[in-house]
């Protein structure tokens, strides 16, 4: 793969990557709750999750993916059922100043990483980008084995970056909820975020 074909690919994929969707909507609201505590298997899911979306296109199963309707409609609501489960959690936890917001995720990263990835593989967003958008940005026909793992490591560079990028934003905005009445504010505006970005995985 050529050097610009590659950038071409990178910039594309960085401007799906930035846009805002569900996925994005869970880092932000997860960071806001419960800080960097397990986001980084959260974001490690992500990349995985794309990556397995990445492979079923370069090896000429999409097509199949498209057809096995009832799987991936059961992947996507298993996404939004994760969705809803955090959104619970952000609505009934006690309302703490964040500083003593310490969460349970730290404790079992295997959870964060498979609700990541779980996300991901459920998410319309990516379902389109790889299913639609990629074959008209690579040539997935004559992908060659370099070319592929060229591709996966610019994708795990450029996800990675994004979305450690909204979590530095969401942790610096949530210094400002260091009281409890505040924090009480932030737990619900989370938790209904949360619950919108899993009905708009359930509704697409």
């Amino acid at each position: 793969m050529t050097f610009h074909g590659l950038l071409i690919f990178s910039l594309v994929y960085l401007i799906a990557a930035a846009t805002p969707g569900p996925g994005i909507a869970a880092i932000i609201a997860r960071v806001l709750s419960n800080g960097t505590a397990g986001i980084a298997g959260f974001i490690a899911g992500f990349v995985i999750g794309d990556l397995i979306w990445f492979s079923l296109a370069a090896t000429g199963m999409a097509a199949l993916a498209q057809k096995a309707h009832v799987v991936f409609v059961g992947v996507k609501f298993a996404g939004a059922a994760y969705l809803l489960y955090l959104a619970y959690r952000l609505w009934t936890s006690p309302a703490r100043p964040v500083e003593e917001t310490a969460g349970d995720y730290d404790r079992k990263p295997w959870r964060t990483f498979g609700g990541g990835v779980t996300l991901t593989l459920g998410n319309p967003k990516v379902m389109v980008f790889f299913m639609a958008l990629l074959p008209s940005v690579i040539d997935l026909t004559h992908l060659t084995p370099a070319a592929f793992l060229q591709v996966a490591i610019a994708m795990c560079v450029v996800l990675s970056s994004v979305l450690t990028l909204y979590t530095l934003v969401a942790v610096r905005a949530r210094r400002f909820f260091r009281a409890e009445r505040p924090a009480r504010i932030l737990n619900r505006v989370s938790g209904t975020v949360m619950a919108g970005a899993a009905l708009a995985v359930a509704a697409r």
